[in-house]
């Protein structure tokens, strides 16, 4: 097991609200969940969790396998086309990224009685359902620039040397950002034996940072459910969750054109990059129940148990600094790849939070339907665990230092309430054409709010267009969802106690990133037996 310290480097050049941050913000990465469904439920929005008879309502609310009356197999790819515009001491950069994905494939399979025997029966149906909703998507693209003369990113690396002058020697046990930094003679000693930056950032420095992630988390389903006396729609899914997540960052620092400060060690620039892979499986349970209080009105509702995963991350960190002295080499690189730097590695467990849902549906007889979601997680419960051993910086135990973790997670998250609605209109008997809006709240407390001495929020606003077609037993589907939200970002975080190249706390700038996302998704369904399909009258025909 690594020094648990290197479970956080990653942090400090990357988005953060401190040493412990970014696992603050991994947990809150892997709780903040958002079905991405089939092309249909995307088109009202996903607010089908009294709705039904659709295969995303196995991950929202599994009661909807008691809609159906027929089998049925479904596949949805998607491309997701992204869009960010980041603002860093008054310079704007623009990126993208797009991604090719698939949604959510599955199979229902449907036992319903004919005839006269399913009049009689008071169990109408039984229904079973395999297949996978894919539950968060992390692809995206973010670059910002800018000129900086308050603070130096050289500066996580004096305060890790100093708070541990150890971890800075070339005979360190562990590559810690103290090492990196000295190693690569982006340190130096001064006459008290204190590390200090050589970086000369009251001058003015170029600062740079690209970050790209990669993956998502998909959630594959085990449902059953039915139906009784066409009046109470029952269902429980079993979700075996999948994270696959890969991040790149970049971060690059150099002397802005006009420094003319004194610059003994012939600082030129250094550059910081890090790739981060995470992959994890979890386990939870859903439930719920679906209540037809007339022809005209359904009631819904569901609860999530928490998720609890088995987490491994893998951190290969790498470093350039160059030099124009020539007692210095021209460059000094550390890295994996060339054996300077060894491979980190760590295993964890991660519980997410419970969910519970509330749905009602009006079924607007033979013209469709309007349908609304109420949401409500409270992320202050997201909760890590590692596993048995010392950490030989701190003394304390993982466990210990797990504890902390989790306290900072209850200071800095609360509750979300969710609201998602839409409807879906019948233009002929074929074709149908659909429309939603979601709003996701925020869910830091004030203290999480104010960290970063800005009103940091993580509300974002979903807003969907789609449209069906179905000929027979074949349905297909289009939509495209919108996202707007706003993020701040720090582009490396300082532990001051370890700083000496300055008198005072320095200002780190911060950049405020606007992000675009679209999710266009295309869903391609066939109907095994459609013969019961009519009991649900014309609204429901797609069931």
């Amino acid at each position: 097991m690594r020094d648990l310290r290197l479970l956080i480097i990653p942090s400090l050049l990357s988005l953060s609200f401190g040493a412990a941050a970014q696992d603050v913000g991994e947990a809150y990465r892997f709780s903040n969940l958002s079905t991405q469904g089939t092309a249909r439920s995307m088109g009202f929005g996903n607010a089908l969790g009294s709705v039904g008879g659709d295969f995303s309502s196995l991950s929202v609310n599994p009661a909807g396998i008691g809609v159906y009356r027929s089998s049925e197999f479904l596949i949805t790819p998607s491309l997701k086309i992204n869009a960010t515009s980041s603002n860093y001491t008054g310079f704007t950069t623009n990126d993208n990224f797009t991604q090719v994905n698939f949604n959510n494939f599955g199979l229902i399979l449907t036992d319903a009685p004919k005839g006269k025997r399913y009049d009689r029966r008071a169990g109408k149906t039984v229904s079973f359902g395999f297949g996978m909703n894919r539950v968060a998507d992390f692809n995206n693209s973010v670059i910002y620039n800018g000129k900086n003369s308050t603070s130096s990113a050289s500066q996580v690396f004096e305060s890790d040397a100093n708070n541990d002058p150890a971890s800075a020697a070339s005979t360190a046990p562990t590559n810690t950002l103290g090492y990196m930094g000295y190693q690569s003679y982006l340190l130096n000693l001064n006459s008290s034996g204190m590390y200090e930056t050589i970086v000369p950032y009251g001058g003015g420095v170029y600062q740079q940072k690209s970050t790209q992630t990669t993956g998502g988390i998909k959630e594959y389903t085990f449902s059953m459910g039915g139906n009784y006396r066409e009046r109470l729609m029952l269902g429980i899914t079993l979700g075996i969750p999948v994270i696959n997540y890969h991040g790149d960052t970049y971060y690059q620092e150099s002397l802005a054109d006009g420094n003319t400060s004194s610059n003994p060690s012939g600082f030129k620039s250094f550059s910081y990059n890090q790739s981060l892979d995470i992959a994890g499986v979890g386990i939870n349970a859903k439930v719920g129940a679906i209540f037809k209080v007339s022809e005209m009105f359904r009631l819904g509702v569901a609860l999530h148990t928490p998720t609890y995963y088995s987490i491994s991350e893998v951190y290969n960190p790498g470093i350039t600094t160059t030099h124009t002295t020539s007692n210095i080499d021209t460059a000094s690189i550390l890295s994996v790849n060339d054996g300077s730097l060894m491979q980190n590695s760590f295993d964890y467990h991660l519980t997410t939070p419970a969910k519970g849902i509330l749905s009602a549906t009006m079924l607007l007889n033979k013209f469709g339907f309007i349908s609304a979601d109420f949401e409500y997680v409270d992320y202050s419960s997201m909760k890590y665990s590692f596993q048995n051993g010392i950490d030989n910086v701190t003394n304390q135990t993982y466990q210990q230092e797990a504890d902390q973790m989790n306290q900072v997670i209850k200071k800095t998250y609360k509750g979300a309430s969710n609201f998602r609605i839409g409807g879906e209109g019948v233009v002929t008997n074929s074709f149908m054409l659909r429309a939603g809006f979601g709003y996701y709240g925020n869910a830091y407390t004030t203290y999480g709010q104010s960290v970063q001495n800005n009103n940091y929020t993580t509300e974002r606003i979903d807003l969907s267009l789609g449209a069906g077609f179905h000929y027979r037993n074949f349905y297909a589907d289009i939509a495209i969802v919108h996202g707007i939200y706003s993020g701040y970002e720090l582009p490396y975080s300082i532990d001051y106690s370890g700083v000496v190249s300055t008198g005072t706390p320095a200002v780190i700038p911060t950049a405020k990133v606007n992000y675009s996302t679209n999710n266009v998704a295309l869903t391609f369904k066939f109907k095994l037996d459609n013969k019961h399909a009519h009991r649900e009258g014309p609204p429901m025909q797609r069931m």
